[in-house]
């Protein structure tokens, strides 16, 4: 768990431009701190679910959730536990999506060695977690492979976008990852930005 950064500002406007949170039943799932969760709720979702592992995540959500007297619910669990509860009007998700080695791992940003271990599972399951007509928005890095992500959500089905774009200086954790993005050419050489993204990915009304 961290504190939001540059992607999570990413994906809550492009969570206002949207449109249709008011009334709509959201997961937020890998909140974090809640801070997409809070940010649904104050749009006027009727109801937000928030999933993460990290206990100490569960806790900040709920924390944040309490405060601001707004109809969240915070649960600790992964995507089986989602699934359970759902499906929903919309889908957030600001996963796990740096590369790594193996060595080290840290599970709040750490993803494997395409960053995709999250991120993967999570596509092929948002057919069964939206409901019909229901849209997730989805942010990651472009070294986790952008048209990886759109092409396997159009594989199940589902119409894919990118809805925005930033870029952005490594933070932190990617400038302890320089040398692994490299060696595996995920980033050129000297990079020392990444453009951030957000993906749209909508659940037809009916299926083809």
């Amino acid at each position: 768990m961290y504190r939001p950064q540059e992607d999570s500002y990413l994906l809550a406007g492009a969570l206002a431009d949207a449109g249709g949170t008011k009334g709509a039943k959201v997961l937020d799932f890998c909140t974090g701190t809640g801070f997409l969760a809070v940010n649904a709720a104050m749009l006027g979702a009727s109801s937000v679910t928030a999933f993460d592992i990290n206990p100490r995540a569960v806790f900040s959500a709920r924390v944040n959730a309490w405060s601001r007297r707004l109809p969240i619910r915070a649960r600790q669990g992964g995507l089986d536990q989602a699934l359970r509860h759902g499906p929903f009007d919309i889908v957030l998700s600001n996963p796990p999506y740096v590369p790594c080695d193996g060595e080290n791992r840290d599970p709040r940003w750490d993803a494997g060695a395409d960053g995709r271990c999250v991120l993967d599972p999570l596509c092929d399951s948002l057919p069964t977690l939206l409901t019909p007509g229901g849209f997730a928005l989805i942010v990651h890095s472009e070294f986790t492979g952008v048209e990886a992500t759109l092409s396997r959500l159009r594989d199940a089905d589902l119409k894919a976008s990118v809805v925005a774009r930033s870029r952005i200086p490594f933070g932190p954790v990617l400038r302890s990852r320089t040398d692994y993005l490299y060696s595996s050419q995920l980033a050129e050489p000297g990079a020392l930005t990444e453009e951030v993204v957000v993906v749209r990915a909508d659940r037809p009304h009916t299926r083809s």
